[in-house]
């Protein structure tokens, strides 16, 4: 997939692996102008983990970018550990790494599950936000999970049937049960494949046309395991969110602007929930892409985030 309208490939200045508490270790990096205007990529999932090509969202000599990989995901350690991983600890994870980078503010870059994390974390410390870039919004309701689950064999039976059918039919009324109970097995045998399974379904329903190589990117068994069973985790104890929900959160950072990204036909995080949000945003501009399902890397979701991290730096 040509990918022209974005930044060139870039490596880090900077890595490092950052302690956490309940034994974690966060895997971060910092990328562009080391003066630049910060901006923090947020990785989805839960669980998917950060890589290459999210550096180069953003122009790398204005920004100051720093990714890092949340609590069980990608290179942070330990991989798929579910202890002491919730949404509570992955905000105090961020606040911990502004800290020690020795950040004041910055804006928030983060799309499904990283869309989830920028609210969650904003509302949680609205003074050091300075704007938020939205993709494929997540608002974590049951609704969404329920989607997830069974909603999407609305769409796509063929791969909701593959999904489904790794497990046996008399557990496939409660599939995010019987799925955490096989990626929680300490046996891989057990684990890897349905882990396997819950990505590369994620993977097929992610883009408007089908795409081997996002099939074969969350198929991978670092990311399908990371992703599978910290999904699985997070959605088990709704999104471990407050009990009122984001929305409700709105009004502490209705004074923020931000960009909000959404593809037309995303059938994983669809896209009622980017205009329930855009509704409570007085500030926030969406822009819906007409030919673009979930991804990221999709061609008119990239071209538009691009763009929206250029209107922050203009404004900036």
């Amino acid at each position: 997939m040509p990918r022209g309208d974005l930044f060139p490939d870039i490596a880090p200045f900077e890595t490092g692996f950052l302690p956490l508490s309940g034994g974690h270790v966060m895997y971060w990096e910092q990328v562009g102008n080391p003066r630049g205007q910060p901006v923090l990529f947020l990785h989805g999932g839960p669980g998917a983990g950060a890589g290459a090509v999210h550096r180069r969202f953003f122009d790398p000599t204005h920004w100051r970018i720093v990714i890092f990989d949340q609590r069980g995901a990608g290179r942070s350690r330990p991989l798929g550990e579910l202890r002491d991983n919730t949404t509570p600890h992955l905000v105090e994870d961020i606040e911990t790494l502004r800290r020690f980078l020795g950040l004041e503010q910055w804006l928030l870059f983060g799309g499904s599950w990283g869309s989830t994390l920028a609210l969650a974390y904003a509302q949680a410390h609205p003074g050091r936000v300075t704007g938020c870039a939205l993709r494929g919004v997540f608002l974590g309701r049951k609704q969404e999970v329920e989607w997830f689950l069974y909603g999407l064999r609305r769409v796509f039976p063929d791969a909701w049937g593959r999904f489904a059918e790794h497990v046996p039919p008399a557990e496939r009324a409660d599939l995010l049960g019987a799925y955490l109970r096989r990626l929680c097995d300490p046996d891989p045998f057990i684990h890897l494949p349905a882990a396997r399974a819950w990505s590369q379904f994620e993977g097929m329903c992610s883009t408007l046309l089908p795409s081997l190589d996002t099939v074969a990117s969350f198929a991978q068994d670092r990311t399908a395991l990371g992703l599978a069973r910290i999904e699985a985790h997070y959605f088990a104890h709704d999104l471990f969110l407050r009990p009122d929900g984001l929305l409700a959160g709105m009004p502490g950072i209705a004074h923020i602007q931000a960009e909000i990204v959404q593809g037309r036909y995303d059938m994983v995080c669809p896209a009622e929930a980017a205009f329930d949000l855009i509704a409570a945003w007085p500030r926030a501009r969406l822009t819906v892409v007409p030919d673009a399902g979930h991804s990221a890397l999709e061609p008119g979701v990239r071209t538009a985030l691009v763009a929206a991290v250029e209107r922050f730096r203009r404004c900036g």
